[in-house]
């Protein structure tokens, strides 16, 4: 007999396990290896904005707020045992920023009842909530970053991309692999060639990659990279004088860290984003006040404002809204993990929730639901200033193509369901 993710009795306990004194939200960081340059600001950005929470408000509904950080070194291994480790500690969610360690915790936090949110990242069918109940990938999923940059192909070729030829360079590992299929999907659609490029962990030897490119000169190269790879591509981009501006990156790849080493000849250099930039909004200056003037930051300060400290403070927004969501639905402000989920499945993001917090404009709105966990797909392409030294929106947020995607969805959410004897439902 098939069995949901959950029991319902496992549920009926956990609901009414008695909540610890705090609200304890875990960073499984990486602030030491190969990926360290973009797992440091993320982390900072996640830490500081709870702190901000607790300076300035006194935490959460009155709660306050205790982070546990564990080191990763975005380690696969280490990531598993650091859930392990922490999960007792009364962990409300993990955000892996791991595509490995997400798929190796999903089985393990849904058994002991622990939601994920893997933002922008992870399993993309995860987005069906009645398989996936306690994982939620919102606002934007890799197979909707996928459909995002042809659209913006499109965009820039008349709505025709008919003969083509689109590259894909990516790091060969689960992360990496995740957009191939929408992106076959999207050939097959609009008629354009695909050339896929593997590029093994963790990226610095990419010469004959970039020499095939050069020799079979695709009209775009996507890059599905993190940390070193980025910075590496970027830069073989440079030397065989590949467009940058027929160069689009993932929202992984779309940080000030992956262009910089490249210089000026980054110039027009693009990644796509699921949220805005820059540091003009009010918050920022909370954050200076209450925390990093304090001497309270998670770091060094110096990342405020840049692409991945805004995407951890994002990230910590969304948790820290969902907790509040929670709270109000079971009217106690130290909530469970399981209420935790109940507050993720209901988040709703507003333009008028996000102005009152001091982030207007920030990002998109979306609401979750059971059949959702993923968002609307919505997105932006930024572009690399040089002069500036930062990355600008140069479009509007725009929805991915469904007709495409939401078949993705069901057909792997099926696959996995009936794999680990699932009845989906909600």
């Amino acid at each position: 007999m098939k069995t949901k993710l959950f029991t319902a009795v496992a549920a009926a306990m956990m609901a009414a396990a008695p909540a610890l004194a705090d609200l304890v939200i875990v960073d499984t960081s990486y602030r030491t290896g190969p990926y360290a340059a973009n797992g440091i600001p993320f982390s900072d950005g996640y830490q500081d904005y709870f702190t901000l929470l607790n300076e300035r408000d006194g935490g959460i509904g009155g709660e306050m707020v205790r982070i546990v950080e564990c080191e990763t070194g975005y380690n696969t291994e280490k990531g598993v045992e650091c859930y392990e480790a922490t999960k007792g500690e009364g962990a409300l969610v993990y955000q892996p920023l791991s595509t490995g360690i997400t798929y190796q915790l999903i089985p393990k936090a849904t058994a002991d009842g622990i939601p994920l949110h893997t933002m922008g990242y992870g399993r993309t069918s995860a987005k069906n909530g009645s398989v996936f109940n306690w994982v939620f990938n919102y606002p934007a999923n890799y197979w909707d970053g996928a459909s995002l940059a042809v659209t913006h192909i499109l965009d820039q070729n008349g709505g025709d991309i008919n003969g083509k030829t689109i590259a894909l360079v990516y790091h060969n590992s689960a992360y990496g692999k995740e957009p191939i299929r929408t992106l076959e999907g999207l050939a097959a659609k609009h008629g354009f060639n695909l050339t896929l490029l593997p590029v093994d962990h963790p990226g610095q030897e990419q010469k004959s990659q970039w020499l095939q490119i050069r020799r079979e000169k695709p009209d775009y190269v996507l890059m599905w990279g993190w940390g070193v790879m980025n910075q590496v591509a970027i830069q073989e981009a440079v030397n065989i004088r590949f467009p940058m501006e027929n160069f689009i990156g993932i929202w992984w790849s779309g940080s000030e860290n992956d262009v910089k080493a490249a210089g000026d000849k980054a110039n027009g250099y693009k990644a796509l984003t699921f949220h805005n930039l820059g540091s003009d909004y009010p918050v920022y200056a909370d954050i200076q006040k209450h925390v990093v003037d304090a001497g309270k930051a998670a770091g060094a300060g110096d990342q405020v404002g840049t692409v991945l400290y805004n995407r951890g403070m994002y990230a910590a927004m969304l948790a820290a809204e969902a907790i509040k969501t929670a709270q109000e639905m079971h009217g106690t402000a130290a909530i469970t993990s399981a209420q935790m989920r109940d507050g993720m499945e209901n988040l709703e993001i507003t333009e008028a929730k996000m102005a009152a917090i001091g982030l207007p404009n920030f990002g998109p709105e979306f609401k979750v639901s059971c059949e959702n966990h993923g968002g609307n797909g919505f997105g932006a392409v930024s572009q690399w200033n040089a002069e500036a030294g930062s990355f600008e929106l140069i479009t509007e947020y725009y929805q991915s193509d469904q007709e495409i995607i939401q078949p993705l969805v069901d057909e792997d959410s099926a696959a996995f369901a009936a794999e680990n004897g699932i009845e989906p439902g909600c």
